[in-house]
Protein backbone atom coordinates (compact mmCIF):
# COMPACT_ATOMS: atom_id res chain seq x y z
CA UNK A 1 0.00 0.00 0.00
CA UNK A 2 1.91 3.33 -1.10
CA UNK A 3 2.56 5.58 1.98
CA UNK A 4 0.91 8.96 1.76
CA UNK A 5 2.90 11.90 3.05
CA UNK A 6 1.44 13.34 6.29
CA UNK A 7 1.34 17.18 6.22
CA UNK A 8 2.80 18.99 8.88
CA UNK A 9 -0.28 20.81 10.34
CA UNK A 10 1.16 24.33 9.44
CA UNK A 11 3.13 23.75 5.79
CA UNK A 12 1.17 25.33 2.86
CA UNK A 13 -0.39 22.77 0.87
CA UNK A 14 0.43 25.10 -2.46
CA UNK A 15 -2.71 24.46 -4.64
CA UNK A 16 -1.78 24.64 -8.83
CA UNK A 17 -3.42 27.86 -9.16
CA UNK A 18 -3.44 30.36 -12.25
CA UNK A 19 -2.26 32.83 -9.62
CA UNK A 20 0.73 31.16 -8.71
CA UNK A 21 2.00 32.00 -12.58
CA UNK A 22 2.65 35.70 -11.76
CA UNK A 23 5.17 34.96 -8.53
CA UNK A 24 8.60 34.71 -10.94
CA UNK A 25 7.75 37.37 -13.25
CA UNK A 26 6.39 39.88 -10.67
CA UNK A 27 9.81 39.09 -8.57
CA UNK A 28 12.28 38.95 -11.33
CA UNK A 29 11.01 41.42 -14.27
CA UNK A 30 8.45 43.45 -12.26
CA UNK A 31 9.67 45.98 -15.16
CA UNK A 32 9.14 44.34 -18.06
CA UNK A 33 6.42 45.55 -20.99
CA UNK A 34 3.38 44.57 -21.87
CA UNK A 35 1.86 46.67 -24.71
CA UNK A 36 -1.15 47.28 -26.62
CA UNK A 37 -1.32 50.16 -29.07
CA UNK A 38 -0.22 53.51 -27.14
CA UNK A 39 -0.19 51.07 -23.80
CA UNK A 40 2.60 50.09 -22.28
CA UNK A 41 2.61 48.58 -18.72
CA UNK A 42 5.37 46.33 -16.62
CA UNK A 43 4.39 43.78 -15.14
CA UNK A 44 3.65 45.64 -11.71
CA UNK A 45 1.01 47.83 -13.43
CA UNK A 46 -0.25 44.88 -15.06
CA UNK A 47 -0.57 43.24 -11.79
CA UNK A 48 -2.41 46.43 -10.36
CA UNK A 49 -4.91 46.19 -13.19
CA UNK A 50 -5.43 42.39 -12.88
CA UNK A 51 -6.43 43.15 -9.07
CA UNK A 52 -8.62 46.51 -9.69
CA UNK A 53 -10.36 44.17 -12.37
CA UNK A 54 -11.50 41.68 -9.73
CA UNK A 55 -12.52 44.43 -7.36
CA UNK A 56 -14.80 45.68 -10.60
CA UNK A 57 -16.07 42.61 -11.02
CA UNK A 58 -16.57 42.61 -7.31
CA UNK A 59 -18.66 45.44 -6.98
CA UNK A 60 -20.58 44.31 -9.65
CA UNK A 61 -21.77 41.25 -8.00
CA UNK A 62 -19.87 38.47 -9.63
CA UNK A 63 -19.38 35.84 -7.06
CA UNK A 64 -17.26 32.23 -7.41
CA UNK A 65 -18.21 29.79 -9.44
CA UNK A 66 -19.88 32.68 -11.78
CA UNK A 67 -19.21 32.59 -15.56
CA UNK A 68 -17.49 35.85 -16.76
CA UNK A 69 -17.21 36.20 -20.86
CA UNK A 70 -15.37 38.29 -22.81
CA UNK A 71 -15.62 39.58 -26.55
CA UNK A 72 -12.31 41.27 -27.46
CA UNK A 73 -9.23 41.52 -29.92
CA UNK A 74 -6.10 40.39 -28.58
CA UNK A 75 -5.63 42.97 -25.81
CA UNK A 76 -3.96 43.55 -22.81
CA UNK A 77 -6.96 43.35 -21.61
CA UNK A 78 -7.52 40.24 -22.32
CA UNK A 79 -4.33 39.36 -20.91
CA UNK A 80 -5.78 40.75 -17.30
CA UNK A 81 -8.92 38.31 -18.18
CA UNK A 82 -7.03 35.56 -18.54
CA UNK A 83 -5.75 36.09 -14.50
CA UNK A 84 -8.54 38.17 -12.76
CA UNK A 85 -11.07 36.04 -13.33
CA UNK A 86 -10.22 32.30 -12.88
CA UNK A 87 -7.99 33.58 -9.77
CA UNK A 88 -11.38 35.06 -8.46
CA UNK A 89 -12.60 31.48 -8.56
CA UNK A 90 -14.85 32.54 -11.62
CA UNK A 91 -14.98 31.16 -14.65
CA UNK A 92 -13.46 32.86 -17.49
CA UNK A 93 -15.56 31.88 -21.61
CA UNK A 94 -13.83 33.38 -24.27
CA UNK A 95 -15.99 33.96 -26.95
CA UNK A 96 -15.19 32.96 -30.27
CA UNK A 97 -16.36 36.28 -32.07
CA UNK A 98 -15.98 35.16 -35.78
CA UNK A 99 -18.89 32.75 -35.04
CA UNK A 100 -22.64 33.84 -36.40
CA UNK A 101 -24.48 36.07 -33.83
CA UNK A 102 -26.92 32.97 -33.50
CA UNK A 103 -24.12 30.36 -32.40
CA UNK A 104 -22.54 33.25 -30.26
CA UNK A 105 -25.91 33.43 -28.59
CA UNK A 106 -26.10 29.64 -27.90
CA UNK A 107 -22.48 29.56 -26.32
CA UNK A 108 -23.40 32.13 -23.96
CA UNK A 109 -26.64 30.65 -22.38
CA UNK A 110 -24.98 27.29 -22.69
CA UNK A 111 -21.66 28.26 -20.90
CA UNK A 112 -24.69 30.78 -18.41
CA UNK A 113 -22.64 33.43 -18.74
CA UNK A 114 -23.49 36.05 -16.25
CA UNK A 115 -21.38 39.29 -17.15
CA UNK A 116 -19.97 40.00 -20.60
CA UNK A 117 -17.34 42.43 -21.04
CA UNK A 118 -17.39 42.94 -25.01
CA UNK A 119 -15.81 45.21 -27.27
CA UNK A 120 -17.56 48.00 -28.99
CA UNK A 121 -16.46 46.44 -32.25
CA UNK A 122 -19.38 43.62 -31.56
CA UNK A 123 -21.87 45.83 -30.44
CA UNK A 124 -24.34 45.09 -33.44
CA UNK A 125 -24.00 41.43 -32.38
CA UNK A 126 -24.73 42.39 -28.48
CA UNK A 127 -27.59 44.16 -29.91
CA UNK A 128 -28.91 41.96 -32.47
CA UNK A 129 -28.94 38.76 -29.64
CA UNK A 130 -29.25 40.41 -26.37
CA UNK A 131 -33.14 39.42 -26.31
CA UNK A 132 -32.17 35.63 -26.71
CA UNK A 133 -29.75 35.64 -23.96
CA UNK A 134 -31.16 34.01 -20.85
CA UNK A 135 -28.45 34.58 -18.07
CA UNK A 136 -26.58 37.67 -18.71
CA UNK A 137 -26.94 40.33 -16.05
CA UNK A 138 -24.41 43.09 -16.73
CA UNK A 139 -21.89 43.90 -19.53
CA UNK A 140 -18.86 46.13 -19.52
CA UNK A 141 -17.83 48.29 -22.67
CA UNK A 142 -14.55 47.95 -23.72
CA UNK A 143 -13.41 50.27 -26.74
CA UNK A 144 -10.26 51.84 -28.33
CA UNK A 145 -12.01 54.65 -29.83
CA UNK A 146 -13.86 56.06 -27.06
CA UNK A 147 -17.26 54.53 -28.42
CA UNK A 148 -19.56 56.03 -25.51
CA UNK A 149 -21.32 53.44 -23.01
CA UNK A 150 -24.29 52.98 -23.24
CA UNK A 151 -26.98 54.47 -20.71
CA UNK A 152 -29.20 52.04 -18.90
CA UNK A 153 -29.04 49.04 -16.56
CA UNK A 154 -27.42 46.50 -18.27
CA UNK A 155 -24.15 48.09 -19.34
CA UNK A 156 -21.98 48.59 -15.33
CA UNK A 157 -19.58 51.32 -17.38
CA UNK A 158 -16.40 51.48 -19.45
CA UNK A 159 -13.88 49.58 -18.85
CA UNK A 160 -10.85 51.93 -18.13
CA UNK A 161 -12.99 54.34 -16.27
CA UNK A 162 -13.86 51.24 -13.87
CA UNK A 163 -10.60 50.08 -13.90
CA UNK A 164 -9.56 53.68 -12.54
CA UNK A 165 -11.93 54.31 -9.86
CA UNK A 166 -11.06 50.72 -8.45
CA UNK A 167 -8.91 49.68 -5.72
CA UNK A 168 -5.56 48.28 -7.04
CA UNK A 169 -4.87 45.51 -4.21
CA UNK A 170 -7.19 42.42 -4.00
CA UNK A 171 -6.58 39.39 -2.01
CA UNK A 172 -6.96 36.28 -4.15
CA UNK A 173 -7.95 33.41 -2.34
CA UNK A 174 -6.53 29.65 -2.23
CA UNK A 175 -9.13 27.25 -3.20
CA UNK A 176 -10.00 23.82 -4.97
CA UNK A 177 -7.03 23.63 -8.02
CA UNK A 178 -9.49 21.07 -9.48
CA UNK A 179 -12.06 23.97 -9.86
CA UNK A 180 -12.86 24.95 -13.61
CA UNK A 181 -11.05 28.27 -14.62
CA UNK A 182 -12.32 28.35 -18.23
CA UNK A 183 -14.63 27.23 -21.15
CA UNK A 184 -14.54 27.97 -24.32
CA UNK A 185 -16.71 26.53 -27.96
CA UNK A 186 -15.28 24.16 -30.31
CA UNK A 187 -15.71 25.40 -33.69
CA UNK A 188 -16.20 21.88 -35.38
CA UNK A 189 -17.53 21.03 -38.95
CA UNK A 190 -20.68 19.53 -37.75
CA UNK A 191 -23.73 20.16 -35.13
CA UNK A 192 -23.77 22.98 -32.63
CA UNK A 193 -20.63 24.23 -31.15
CA UNK A 194 -19.03 22.29 -27.86
CA UNK A 195 -17.88 23.25 -24.84
CA UNK A 196 -14.29 22.26 -23.41
CA UNK A 197 -13.48 23.38 -20.21
CA UNK A 198 -10.30 23.29 -17.76
CA UNK A 199 -9.53 23.66 -14.72
CA UNK A 200 -6.57 25.65 -12.70
CA UNK A 201 -4.42 22.37 -12.36
CA UNK A 202 -4.54 21.43 -15.92
CA UNK A 203 -3.69 25.21 -17.33
CA UNK A 204 -0.73 25.29 -14.95
CA UNK A 205 0.82 21.90 -15.88
CA UNK A 206 0.13 22.97 -19.27
CA UNK A 207 2.18 25.97 -18.87
CA UNK A 208 4.67 24.14 -17.36
CA UNK A 209 4.92 21.79 -19.77
CA UNK A 210 5.06 23.93 -22.74
CA UNK A 211 7.34 26.22 -21.15
CA UNK A 212 9.71 22.86 -20.37
CA UNK A 213 9.48 21.51 -24.07
CA UNK A 214 10.36 24.93 -25.59
CA UNK A 215 12.84 25.56 -23.40
CA UNK A 216 14.45 21.98 -23.53
CA UNK A 217 15.38 22.78 -27.48
CA UNK A 218 19.17 23.72 -27.50
CA UNK A 219 18.82 26.37 -29.94
CA UNK A 220 16.23 25.94 -32.71
CA UNK A 221 12.59 26.84 -31.48
CA UNK A 222 13.26 27.66 -28.31
CA UNK A 223 11.32 30.23 -25.92
CA UNK A 224 14.14 32.15 -23.04
CA UNK A 225 13.35 35.21 -20.88
CA UNK A 226 15.25 37.06 -23.97
CA UNK A 227 12.23 36.83 -26.78
CA UNK A 228 9.32 38.85 -26.99
CA UNK A 229 6.64 37.53 -27.55
CA UNK A 230 3.20 38.56 -29.66
CA UNK A 231 0.98 36.03 -30.17
CA UNK A 232 -1.22 35.45 -33.77
CA UNK A 233 -3.21 33.00 -32.78
CA UNK A 234 -6.90 34.49 -31.18
CA UNK A 235 -7.04 34.67 -27.53
CA UNK A 236 -10.85 33.03 -27.42
CA UNK A 237 -9.13 30.15 -29.37
CA UNK A 238 -7.65 27.79 -26.95
CA UNK A 239 -6.50 30.92 -24.58
CA UNK A 240 -4.18 31.19 -27.46
CA UNK A 241 -2.60 28.16 -27.40
CA UNK A 242 -1.85 28.53 -23.90
CA UNK A 243 1.18 30.82 -24.65
CA UNK A 244 0.20 34.05 -23.01
CA UNK A 245 0.33 31.93 -19.83
CA UNK A 246 4.04 30.40 -20.81
CA UNK A 247 5.13 34.01 -21.42
CA UNK A 248 4.18 35.83 -18.32
CA UNK A 249 5.30 33.17 -16.52
CA UNK A 250 8.74 33.69 -18.32
CA UNK A 251 8.12 37.47 -17.52
CA UNK A 252 8.94 38.27 -21.37
CA UNK A 253 8.05 41.40 -23.29
CA UNK A 254 4.74 41.35 -24.93
CA UNK A 255 2.97 42.49 -27.61
CA UNK A 256 -0.91 42.31 -28.48
CA UNK A 257 -1.45 43.55 -31.91
CA UNK A 258 -5.58 43.24 -31.64
CA UNK A 259 -6.98 42.71 -35.09
CA UNK A 260 -4.65 41.00 -37.19
CA UNK A 261 -3.60 43.10 -39.87
CA UNK A 262 -0.27 42.80 -42.07
CA UNK A 263 1.29 46.22 -42.02
CA UNK A 264 -0.08 45.94 -38.18
CA UNK A 265 2.12 43.19 -37.73
CA UNK A 266 4.85 43.76 -39.66
CA UNK A 267 4.94 47.73 -38.14
CA UNK A 268 5.29 45.74 -34.40
CA UNK A 269 7.89 43.25 -35.37
CA UNK A 270 10.22 45.95 -36.73
CA UNK A 271 9.59 48.34 -33.76
CA UNK A 272 9.09 45.82 -31.02
CA UNK A 273 11.64 43.62 -32.34
CA UNK A 274 9.38 40.16 -31.70
CA UNK A 275 11.00 37.48 -32.19
CA UNK A 276 8.13 34.60 -31.19
CA UNK A 277 4.97 33.91 -32.06
CA UNK A 278 2.11 31.21 -33.61
CA UNK A 279 -0.31 30.91 -35.71
CA UNK A 280 -2.21 28.59 -38.35
CA UNK A 281 -0.71 28.44 -42.27
CA UNK A 282 -2.95 31.20 -43.51
CA UNK A 283 -2.06 33.73 -41.00
CA UNK A 284 2.03 33.26 -42.27
CA UNK A 285 0.79 33.03 -46.13
CA UNK A 286 -1.16 36.66 -45.12
CA UNK A 287 2.06 38.39 -43.62
CA UNK A 288 4.22 36.62 -45.97
CA UNK A 289 2.64 37.92 -48.92
CA UNK A 290 2.26 41.53 -47.94
CA UNK A 291 3.84 44.59 -49.35
CA UNK A 292 5.19 45.48 -45.53
CA UNK A 293 7.29 42.21 -45.28
CA UNK A 294 9.17 43.01 -47.97
CA UNK A 295 10.29 45.79 -46.00
CA UNK A 296 10.27 43.87 -42.51
CA UNK A 297 13.83 42.01 -41.64
CA UNK A 298 12.29 39.00 -40.76
CA UNK A 299 14.89 36.98 -39.85
CA UNK A 300 15.24 34.89 -36.71
CA UNK A 301 11.31 35.37 -35.94
CA UNK A 302 10.31 32.07 -34.34
CA UNK A 303 7.13 30.90 -35.69
CA UNK A 304 4.73 27.78 -34.29
CA UNK A 305 2.59 26.61 -37.18
CA UNK A 306 -0.35 24.69 -36.38
CA UNK A 307 -4.20 24.64 -36.90
CA UNK A 308 -3.75 22.73 -40.39
CA UNK A 309 -0.98 21.09 -41.87
CA UNK A 310 2.08 23.37 -43.14
CA UNK A 311 2.85 22.63 -46.44
CA UNK A 312 6.81 22.17 -47.52
CA UNK A 313 5.92 24.99 -49.68
CA UNK A 314 4.93 27.82 -47.28
CA UNK A 315 7.62 25.95 -44.87
CA UNK A 316 10.14 27.04 -47.96
CA UNK A 317 9.01 30.54 -48.19
CA UNK A 318 8.94 31.34 -44.56
CA UNK A 319 12.88 29.29 -43.98
CA UNK A 320 13.94 31.63 -47.07
CA UNK A 321 12.74 34.75 -45.45
CA UNK A 322 15.15 33.75 -41.94
CA UNK A 323 11.77 32.69 -40.17
CA UNK A 324 12.19 29.22 -37.66
CA UNK A 325 9.18 27.82 -38.54
CA UNK A 326 7.85 24.69 -36.64
CA UNK A 327 5.16 22.92 -36.64
CA UNK A 328 3.51 22.51 -32.99
CA UNK A 329 0.18 19.95 -32.82
CA UNK A 330 -3.14 19.62 -30.36
CA UNK A 331 -6.79 20.20 -29.90
CA UNK A 332 -8.84 22.53 -28.62
CA UNK A 333 -10.12 19.43 -26.00
CA UNK A 334 -6.26 19.10 -25.79
CA UNK A 335 -5.77 22.81 -24.36
CA UNK A 336 -4.01 22.54 -27.16
CA UNK A 337 0.10 21.55 -27.48
CA UNK A 338 1.12 17.81 -27.31
CA UNK A 339 3.68 17.82 -29.56
CA UNK A 340 6.41 20.37 -31.15
CA UNK A 341 8.40 19.57 -34.32
CA UNK A 342 11.91 20.79 -33.65
CA UNK A 343 14.79 19.82 -34.89
CA UNK A 344 18.12 18.71 -32.80
CA UNK A 345 20.92 20.69 -33.37
CA UNK A 346 23.20 18.01 -35.38
CA UNK A 347 20.15 18.10 -38.09
CA UNK A 348 20.33 21.64 -38.66
CA UNK A 349 21.82 22.24 -42.16
CA UNK A 350 21.09 18.72 -43.12
CA UNK A 351 18.93 17.57 -46.14
CA UNK A 352 16.04 16.55 -43.52
CA UNK A 353 15.72 19.57 -41.95
CA UNK A 354 12.72 20.83 -43.21
CA UNK A 355 11.23 17.77 -43.02
CA UNK A 356 11.96 17.52 -39.15
CA UNK A 357 10.11 20.67 -39.17
CA UNK A 358 7.14 20.12 -41.08
CA UNK A 359 6.40 16.65 -38.91
CA UNK A 360 3.71 16.95 -36.33
CA UNK A 361 6.61 16.40 -33.37
CA UNK A 362 7.40 15.05 -30.13
CA UNK A 363 5.58 15.01 -27.70
CA UNK A 364 5.42 17.39 -25.04
CA UNK A 365 7.12 16.46 -20.70
CA UNK A 366 3.99 14.66 -19.37
CA UNK A 367 2.38 13.38 -22.66
CA UNK A 368 1.81 10.08 -22.99
CA UNK A 369 0.55 9.83 -26.99
CA UNK A 370 0.37 5.96 -29.03
CA UNK A 371 -1.31 5.21 -32.67
CA UNK A 372 -3.34 2.49 -32.09
CA UNK A 373 -5.61 0.24 -34.41
CA UNK A 374 -9.37 -0.15 -33.83
CA UNK A 375 -8.42 -2.69 -31.08
CA UNK A 376 -6.63 -0.47 -28.74
CA UNK A 377 -3.39 -2.34 -29.29
CA UNK A 378 -0.57 -0.81 -30.35
CA UNK A 379 0.73 0.52 -34.12
CA UNK A 380 4.51 -0.03 -34.45
CA UNK A 381 6.56 2.58 -34.59
CA UNK A 382 8.41 2.45 -37.85
CA UNK A 383 6.86 5.50 -39.45
CA UNK A 384 4.81 4.25 -41.56
CA UNK A 385 2.25 2.05 -39.68
CA UNK A 386 -0.50 4.27 -39.33
CA UNK A 387 -3.36 4.41 -36.38
CA UNK A 388 -5.28 6.79 -34.88
CA UNK A 389 -3.77 9.46 -32.53
CA UNK A 390 -5.01 8.38 -28.48
CA UNK A 391 -3.51 10.76 -26.04
CA UNK A 392 -3.14 11.18 -22.36
CA UNK A 393 -1.92 14.80 -20.61
CA UNK A 394 -3.05 16.07 -17.31
CA UNK A 395 -4.24 18.96 -19.15
CA UNK A 396 -6.55 17.40 -21.07
CA UNK A 397 -10.32 18.53 -20.66
CA UNK A 398 -12.65 15.80 -19.15
CA UNK A 399 -15.22 16.40 -21.07
CA UNK A 400 -17.44 18.11 -23.03
CA UNK A 401 -19.89 20.68 -20.85
CA UNK A 402 -23.50 19.41 -20.42
CA UNK A 403 -22.86 16.55 -23.04
CA UNK A 404 -22.34 13.23 -20.69
CA UNK A 405 -22.38 10.88 -24.27
CA UNK A 406 -20.30 12.65 -26.43
CA UNK A 407 -17.94 12.93 -23.47
CA UNK A 408 -17.57 9.10 -23.08
CA UNK A 409 -17.21 8.64 -26.77
CA UNK A 410 -14.25 11.34 -26.55
CA UNK A 411 -12.63 9.41 -23.78
CA UNK A 412 -13.61 5.59 -24.70
CA UNK A 413 -11.02 3.51 -23.06
CA UNK A 414 -9.73 5.41 -20.82
CA UNK A 415 -7.70 7.77 -23.57
CA UNK A 416 -8.55 10.82 -25.75
CA UNK A 417 -9.36 9.86 -28.92
CA UNK A 418 -7.86 12.82 -31.16
CA UNK A 419 -10.26 11.33 -34.28
CA UNK A 420 -6.31 12.30 -36.29
CA UNK A 421 -4.57 8.96 -37.92
CA UNK A 422 -0.62 9.46 -38.16
CA UNK A 423 2.36 7.59 -37.49
CA UNK A 424 5.06 7.61 -35.31
CA UNK A 425 8.60 6.78 -36.27
CA UNK A 426 12.11 5.73 -34.20
CA UNK A 427 12.68 8.90 -32.90
CA UNK A 428 9.23 9.49 -31.56
CA UNK A 429 8.30 12.07 -34.04
CA UNK A 430 4.38 12.05 -34.85
CA UNK A 431 3.52 12.58 -38.27
CA UNK A 432 -0.63 13.21 -38.37
CA UNK A 433 -1.80 11.73 -42.15
CA UNK A 434 -5.20 12.75 -41.90
CA UNK A 435 -8.24 13.46 -40.32
CA UNK A 436 -10.47 10.45 -39.89
CA UNK A 437 -13.03 11.88 -41.34
CA UNK A 438 -11.26 13.67 -44.28
CA UNK A 439 -9.00 10.48 -45.50
CA UNK A 440 -10.19 9.22 -49.00
CA UNK A 441 -11.04 5.48 -50.00
CA UNK A 442 -10.22 4.80 -53.07
CA UNK A 443 -9.71 1.52 -55.28
CA UNK A 444 -9.73 -0.07 -51.91
CA UNK A 445 -6.65 1.92 -51.22
CA UNK A 446 -6.48 4.82 -48.37
CA UNK A 447 -5.11 7.83 -49.53
CA UNK A 448 -3.78 10.95 -47.72
CA UNK A 449 -5.64 14.42 -48.82
CA UNK A 450 -2.73 16.11 -46.98
CA UNK A 451 -0.21 14.44 -48.45
CA UNK A 452 -1.93 15.43 -51.87
CA UNK A 453 -1.90 18.75 -50.45
CA UNK A 454 1.77 18.89 -50.06
CA UNK A 455 2.20 17.90 -53.31
CA UNK A 456 0.71 19.97 -54.98
CA UNK A 457 1.32 23.35 -52.73
CA UNK A 458 5.12 22.59 -54.29
CA UNK A 459 3.51 23.59 -57.37
CA UNK A 460 4.88 27.38 -58.27
CA UNK A 461 1.32 28.58 -59.32
CA UNK A 462 -0.31 27.07 -56.17
CA UNK A 463 -0.98 29.49 -53.18
CA UNK A 464 -3.35 27.25 -51.49
CA UNK A 465 -5.08 23.92 -52.09
CA UNK A 466 -7.38 21.60 -50.05
CA UNK A 467 -8.13 17.76 -51.66
CA UNK A 468 -10.99 16.20 -50.65
CA UNK A 469 -13.29 12.93 -51.47
CA UNK A 470 -16.36 12.91 -53.35
CA UNK A 471 -18.49 9.91 -53.42
CA UNK A 472 -17.67 7.68 -56.58
CA UNK A 473 -20.04 4.83 -58.28
CA UNK A 474 -17.15 3.00 -59.19
CA UNK A 475 -14.00 3.69 -57.01
CA UNK A 476 -15.86 4.45 -54.16
CA UNK A 477 -14.26 7.99 -53.67
CA UNK A 478 -12.33 9.95 -55.83
CA UNK A 479 -9.76 13.34 -54.87
CA UNK A 480 -10.75 16.59 -56.30
CA UNK A 481 -8.65 19.20 -55.51
CA UNK A 482 -9.65 22.74 -55.09
CA UNK A 483 -6.54 25.58 -56.19
CA UNK A 484 -6.14 29.19 -55.35
CA UNK A 485 -3.35 30.50 -57.63
CA UNK A 486 -0.96 32.84 -56.77
CA UNK A 487 -1.85 36.28 -57.94
CA UNK A 488 1.47 36.62 -60.65
CA UNK A 489 0.46 33.48 -62.19
CA UNK A 490 -0.64 33.33 -65.78
CA UNK A 491 -1.24 30.30 -68.10
CA UNK A 492 -1.91 27.51 -65.70
CA UNK A 493 -4.89 24.44 -66.50
CA UNK A 494 -6.30 21.83 -64.72
CA UNK A 495 -3.68 19.08 -66.86
CA UNK A 496 -0.88 21.19 -65.16
CA UNK A 497 -1.85 20.74 -61.71
CA UNK A 498 -2.77 16.93 -62.86
CA UNK A 499 0.53 16.07 -64.34
CA UNK A 500 2.66 17.86 -61.61
CA UNK A 501 0.77 15.43 -59.01
CA UNK A 502 1.24 12.44 -61.69
CA UNK A 503 4.92 13.16 -61.66
CA UNK A 504 4.67 12.43 -57.82
CA UNK A 505 3.03 9.28 -58.22
CA UNK A 506 5.09 8.14 -60.92
CA UNK A 507 8.14 8.85 -58.50
CA UNK A 508 6.31 6.55 -56.12
CA UNK A 509 5.83 9.33 -53.31
CA UNK A 510 2.04 8.64 -53.56
CA UNK A 511 -0.59 6.06 -55.01
CA UNK A 512 -1.96 6.83 -59.10
CA UNK A 513 -5.28 6.61 -56.78
CA UNK A 514 -4.18 9.70 -55.50
CA UNK A 515 -4.44 11.93 -58.53
CA UNK A 516 -6.92 13.84 -58.59
CA UNK A 517 -9.36 13.42 -61.56
CA UNK A 518 -10.24 16.80 -61.23
CA UNK A 519 -8.44 20.28 -60.33
CA UNK A 520 -11.23 23.34 -59.37
CA UNK A 521 -9.50 26.58 -59.68
CA UNK A 522 -11.25 28.53 -56.94
CA UNK A 523 -10.37 32.66 -55.16
CA UNK A 524 -10.57 30.88 -52.09
CA UNK A 525 -11.02 28.29 -49.44
CA UNK A 526 -13.66 27.49 -47.02
CA UNK A 527 -12.76 27.78 -43.14
CA UNK A 528 -13.64 27.60 -39.70
CA UNK A 529 -14.00 30.46 -37.61
CA UNK A 530 -10.27 29.64 -36.76
CA UNK A 531 -8.96 29.73 -39.92
CA UNK A 532 -8.87 26.07 -40.51
CA UNK A 533 -10.13 24.47 -43.84
CA UNK A 534 -13.92 23.45 -43.54
CA UNK A 535 -13.54 20.18 -45.65
CA UNK A 536 -17.37 19.88 -44.54
CA UNK A 537 -18.42 22.99 -46.21
CA UNK A 538 -16.07 22.07 -49.45
CA UNK A 539 -17.77 18.58 -49.43
CA UNK A 540 -21.21 19.93 -49.79
CA UNK A 541 -20.74 22.36 -52.97
CA UNK A 542 -19.38 19.10 -55.33
CA UNK A 543 -22.11 16.60 -55.93
CA UNK A 544 -21.44 12.70 -55.66
CA UNK A 545 -20.03 11.05 -59.16
CA UNK A 546 -22.65 8.98 -60.80
CA UNK A 547 -21.94 5.39 -61.58
CA UNK A 548 -19.48 5.16 -64.92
Amino acid sequence: MPQVIQQTPSAYGYPLLIKQLLHSALSTAPDQEIIYGQRRLTYTGFYQRVQRLANVLKEMGVQAGNTVAVMDWDSNRYLECFFAVPMMGCVLQTVNVRLSPEQIAYTLNHAQADVLLVNSDFMPVLKQIRGELTTLTRCVLLTDDNTPCPRGPGFAGEYEELLAQAEASYSFPDFDENARATTFYTTGTTGLPKGVYFSHRQLVLHTLGTTAGLALAPQQGRLHRDDVYMPLTPMFHVHAWGLPYVATMAGVKQVYPGRYVPDTICRLIREEKVTFSHCVPTILQMILSSEQARHTDLTGWKMIIGGSAMTGALAKAALERGLDVFTGYGMSETCPVLTLAQVATADLGSDRETTLRLKTGRPLPLVALRTVDGEMNDCPHDGKSTGEVVVRAPWLTQGYLHQPETSEDLWHGGWLHTQDIGHIDGEGYLQVTDRIKDVIKTGGEWVSSLQIEDIIARHPAVAETAVIGIQDGKWGERPIALVVLKKDSTGVNEEDIRRHVMAAAEAGTISRYGVPDRVQFVTELARTSVGKLNKRVMREQYPARENK
